[in-house]
């Protein structure tokens, strides 16, 4: 019989629990009991929700309270020093400090500032990590009970579940050298040595199963790297005694890995069947005998109901090789990138909503696919063939398909994507008419949504409000929000954006061929959570989107007011995407409705427009030999959606939270007149990337991490600005922060701001002569 099991559950609850119960712990409105009863009560109702789907191999230690990369780091004791750790277990106050930073002073009158460990991209994912930091001469030890705790919390409720580790070249491959010279993979040995100690112990407390996920595997890698993983697993599956080893590696193909994947000794591989789907074949005719194979053939990172014929076609052709007995049926990677419950939609059309499976859905997929495979067809024929016939209902539809949206792609020609002039004719165009400073101020895009204005959204969603009402009520914000501009001094204004609830679901909403859900919440980073809409359709624009506000915000103001908007492949990237086209062509229709909207604020009066597109780097394909064809298509994609307007027209991009330097030439290549980009969290690790490369443009380096609390001091920021001209000229730098302001408060905000103000013109005083 094959075996049913599960990688990953998503954490954050079906309402959404944890965010809410750990920002009620952050702000002071609940004590570190609540917060651990909650998260306890979450894992309970994932661990019983598997099981009564028929899930076999349920896995533990997948939850966190902020991310699992960071929990890897806690639990070998790698805490760097400036958060003062004792040694000891690492207390929820340390992890929370690593991941957000701590600003404010201790009982005993001592100022604490702390800054947050770096935060990047999970792969190719919107889900963010926190890096991890090793030094030189650095010791691990075991320093939490997390794994240990939660095995035998799930123990107790009756499930012996598979506890997940992130495995160790990984951990090592995504953390970052913070000493000059340091060969990460040189601590492999005493990293190895602790990650033993973990696994014996979840081994001798009954651990059938350990799931170690090494999706390096789908990286190109390193003699060294592969050497490490060779080093490291005859070890590791010393230390698992009895316990069976699982081995997972997703989002993308194995190719020159398979090799190395199917020599290691474990008792499973785990394979992206969905990504790597052309590669399934070589991976089964290449498995040795005494390994099962884990087929990952249930998506994980998207939301479309599994097509159940197609699948065990491919299931059945590892059966007729391997056997049963050697299959284990499994999602892609883990749930945590889809929604938790589909059951909860209860205002999806019925026709959509039968198309689709969330994370509770596709644990009942695996389990009818594992019956079905395992000679069980008939105690499931009324899924398959309910299975059949919404996948028939799908490619018949006549709502997906638009001729008209169709016909204006294939008339896309070179051209379209093209500015009238190059950068140095359209930069003197757009300084005449914007009259702007040396190092020149702005935000990028969003202000403080407080509880006020999101309950005023929601009164007029639910039709508590008119149109009327709820207008009025957003203009007042917007006042408000250009007067505190205007007060703390910046150049270039923003409306603050207190209509909007998401940057991709607020202009699907208003886009054709998109839908939208009310519980579809999936993890960002911490307690930050996102609701994808579902691209289901053919794309395009039926009316203008933002004009009216930001029309609105310029007449209140002789400052320049930017235009808002999310660019083509973040709002694909951001989405749940139809999987009966190439991504390719869904973008293209996204920049050409993006692309009109752009045209109607010019014509409009808006003289800066922002096309926001900080997903561009996330969407890189995984192996280097696809880059060139995903970049030719991204940039042209934005180059659509930004070149139908005038050289007097600037337009600003903004990207965040990615490794940017590999792709700084095809960030010159979108010919943005100026890009804003996060740089302050990872310690201004960006500008290495202008030492070899003469960016044309002008650009804006996060000068503060918006994503922590704390409130860096002008001189902090007068520093980091100070550092940029070392490498840009300062004729094109610009000044802000490195992301949008929603999520802040008001207080921090306004302090923040002031100081970057400030530190501004302090460098715009000493360069002035410089640049004259």
């Amino acid at each position: 019989m094959a075996i049913s099991a599960n990688l990953g559950f998503p954490r954050i609850g079906a309402q959404r629990e944890l965010k809410k119960a750990v920002e009620a712990y952050w702000s002071g409105k609940s004590d570190q009991k609540t917060l651990l009863s909650e998260a306890k009560k979450i894992r309970e109702y994932n661990w019983k929700l598997q099981k009564e789907a028929g899930i076999q191999l349920i896995p533990s230690n997948d939850f966190t309270f902020y991310d699992h990369m960071l929990d890897t780091a806690v639990l070998i004791g790698a805490v760097p020093s400036r958060y003062h750790w004792s040694g000891g277990q690492v207390d929820l106050d340390t992890f929370f400090a690593m991941a957000r930073g701590r600003q404010g002073t201790t009982t005993d009158g001592q100022k604490i500032d702390v800054a947050a460990m770096e935060m990047t991209k999970w792969f190719d994912t919107n889900y963010h990590y926190i890096v991890p930091e090793l030094h030189k001469g650095q010791k691990f030890k075991i320093s939490s009970e997390k794994p240990f705790q939660e095995f035998e919390e799930a123990k107790a409720l009756g499930i012996v579940t598979k506890p997940v580790l992130v495995g160790p070249v990984t951990f090592l491959k995504l953390s970052k050298a913070k000493d000059e010279g340091l060969n990460v993979y040189s601590l492999l040995s005493d990293l190895v040595s602790v990650y033993c100690e973990v696994i014996s112990r979840l081994a001798k407390q009954g651990a059938e199963w350990i799931q170690l996920d090494e999706p390096c595997l789908a990286l190109d890698l390193t003699d060294e790297e592969q050497n490490a993983l060779k080093a490291a697993y005859p070890k590791l599956k010393e230390a698992a005694g009895s316990s069976k080893i699982l081995l997972a590696t997703y989002f993308e193909e194995l190719r020159e890995n398979l090799s190395i994947a199917t020599s290691l000794p474990v008792d499973a591989l785990h394979v992206d069947a969905v990504r790597g789907a052309n590669e399934i074949e070589k991976v089964i005719s290449s498995l040795p005998k005494n390994l099962m194979l884990s087929v990952g053939i249930v998506d994980g990172r998207n939301i479309w109901k599994n097509n159940f014929e197609k699948s065990l076609e491919v299931l059945k052709k590892a059966v007729s090789s391997i056997g049963q007995d050697r299959l284990i049926v499994t999602p892609s990677c883990s749930l945590l990138h889809t929604p938790v419950d589909l059951d909860q939609e209860k205002e999806l059309d019925d026709e959509l909503k039968n198309w689709l499976s969330f994370a509770k859905q596709k644990c009942k997929e695996i389990t009818v696919l594992t019956a079905a495979i395992s000679g069980n067809e008939k105690s499931v024929s009324g899924e398959l063939a309910n299975n059949k016939k919404a996948h028939e209902s799908r490619s018949t539809s006549k709502r997906i398909h638009n001729d008209g949206v169709k016909k204006r792609v294939q008339a896309i020609t070179e051209a379209d994507a093209k500015r009238h002039n190059l950068f140095s004719m359209r930069a003197e165009k757009q300084h005449q008419k914007l009259g702007l400073p040396l190092f020149p101020s702005t935000t990028i895009g969003s202000f403080p949504q407080t509880p006020e204005i999101r309950k005023t959204r929601r009164a007029f969603k639910d039709g508590k409000i008119d149109q009327a009402t709820y207008t009025t009520a957003m203009q007042k914000e917007i006042q408000a929000v250009v007067k505190k501009q205007e007060e703390i001094g910046l150049d270039v204004l923003v409306h603050g954006e207190p209509e909007r609830n998401d940057m991709v679901e607020y202009f699907g909403e208003q886009l054709a061929g998109f839908a939208f859900t009310k519980y579809g919440w999936v993890q960002s980073y911490g307690s930050r959570c996102v609701k994808p809409p579902i691209i289901f359709g053919d794309v395009s624009r039926p009316k203008a989107m933002t004009v009216e506000w930001s029309t609105y915000a310029q007449s209140l103001t002789k400052k320049p007011m930017k235009g808002m908007l999310t660019g083509p492949v973040t709002i694909l990237q951001w989405s749940f995407v139809r999987d009966d086209q190439p991504r390719s062509e869904t973008t293209k229709q996204i920049a050409l409705a993006i692309r009109d909207e752009v045209v109607d604020l010019e014509k409009a009066g808006i003289g800066v427009i922002q096309i926001d597109e900080p997903a561009i780097r996330e969407g890189l394909p995984l192996r280097r030999s696809d880059w060139n064809t995903y970049l030719r298509w991204a940039v042209q994609s934005f180059r659509l959606s930004a070149s139908g307007v005038t050289d007097e027209t600037q337009i600003h991009t903004h990207m965040c939270y990615s490794e940017f330097n590999d792709i700084i030439e095809a960030i010159g290549a979108m010919d943005a007149d100026v890009i804003t980009i996060e740089a302050s969290r990872s310690d201004m690790e960006l500008l290495q990337a202008f030492q070899e490369y003469d960016y044309p443009n002008e650009i804006g380096p996060g000068v503060y991490d918006i994503h922590s609390p704390r409130i860096p001091s002008q001189e902090e920021m007068a520093k980091r600005l100070e550092t940029m001209t070392s490498v840009i000229p300062p004729k094109q730098l610009w000044v802000n922060p490195d992301c949008g302001l929603k999520t802040r408060g008001w207080n921090e905000t306004t302090a923040s701001l002031k100081h970057m103000v400030e530190a501004g013109k302090s460098l715009r005083e000493k360069f002035a002569n410089q640049v004259a």
